[in-house]
């Protein structure tokens, strides 16, 4: 038998990298980043009273933040969760979410942003709540004047 003499095809290795699914997945976080940071900005928007003194720095912990609007409708702020632009919460669901974010994080200051419009009794109100849901402490942001 004659063996044959043929040579094999040796497979190259390719040393290149496929960049393509690299490309698709920054495409897709730009598009979610696009889409979330709007949603961070939102806020409702209150005239804050102002007074003089210093500005108190801040604490490391990220606040629980209710603000009273001009119509002493209340919204909630806090981490996860941050009241839908227009939707204001009702006394018992702001009483619930304050609860969930005390369980969670017990030593949150607790603050209120109240509209230097708004009815005083509605601030007091709003403070009440918050103690019944269990803050030991609540403060008030103003801004500071020049």
């Amino acid at each position: 038998m004659a063996q044959t003499q043929g040579r094999r095809k040796r497979s190259r290795v390719v040393a290149e990298i496929n960049v393509v699914p690299y490309i698709d997945v920054m495409l897709v976080l730009l598009i979610i980043f696009m889409i979330t940071t709007p949603l961070l900005e939102q806020g409702v928007k209150v005239d804050l009273p102002q007074a003089k003194g210093e500005q108190v720095e801040q604490e490391k912990q990220t606040p629980i933040q209710v603000t009273v609007d001009k119509d002493g409708l209340y919204y909630f702020d806090f981490e996860t969760y941050r009241s839908e632009k227009g939707k204001p919460e009702d006394a018992e669901r702001l009483i619930a979410l304050t609860r969930v974010a005390l369980d969670k994080v017990p030593d949150a200051p607790v603050v209120i942003r109240g509209d230097q419009g708004v009815i005083y009794q509605q601030v007091v109100d709003a403070m009440t709540l918050l103690k019944k849901a269990g803050a030991k402490k609540v403060g008030l942001i103003t801004q500071v004047a020049d």
